[in-house]
């Protein structure tokens, strides 16, 4: 009996060295599982940051690019009304020519064909740069050509002559008034 009682206990302690193994590997078991689900939600959560941020980086370049397309159609034409520049400057001076003359239809026929170029010019947001003679210079504004020494006092640093006018489109300036300072 003595025996059956030693194998009794050894089967005990084997059972229930057997009991706290499984429960040993359950609660590992159990952590591993937590820690693949932390680490599932961690990815999960990585990856919903990364498509967030994504998103947000597509949206900024789709109103970059609205953007840049509609400054493209202000500006489309700007090469051609560069070139229309030169072609103002000389009816300017052909108007000022014209009206030292006597004859009062060429007079109004290069003003009407003047005015019907200026205003189609201007449908298409070409403005000239306001500047008179007297003005302040600035050099953010205008283009200095020359100095010449001032008629008086009041007149150093100001606009003496305006030598070529300036154009802008829209607001951006396409090209800056030609003016002569006082110094």
């Amino acid at each position: 009996m003595a025996k059956d009682k030693q194998q009794q206990e050894e089967v005990e302690q084997e059972v229930l060295h057997n009991t706290e193994e499984q429960d040993v590997a359950q609660e590992q078991d159990q952590s591993e599982e937590k820690t693949e689900l932390e680490k599932v939600q961690e990815e999960l959560q990585a990856e919903k940051d990364r498509y967030l941020r994504l998103f947000a980086e597509f949206e900024n370049y789709k109103r970059r690019t609205a953007k840049e397309r509609v400054e493209l159609f202000k500006t489309a034409g700007e090469g051609i009304l560069k070139d229309m520049l030169p072609v103002l400057d000389d009816f300017d001076r052909a108007l000022v020519e014209i009206n030292k003359s006597d004859d009062e239809q060429l007079t109004s026929g290069v003003t009407l064909i003047s005015n019907k170029l200026r205003n189609t010019l201007k449908s298409k947001n070409l403005e000239e740069v306001e500047v008179e003679a007297g003005d302040t210079f600035n050099a953010d504004d205008h283009e200095a050509v020359t100095q010449i020494p001032a008629p008086n006092d009041d007149m150093k640093g100001k606009i003496i002559d305006v030598i070529e006018k300036g154009y802008k489109l829209g607001d951006k300036v396409i090209r800056y008034p030609k003016v002569v300072i006082g110094k």
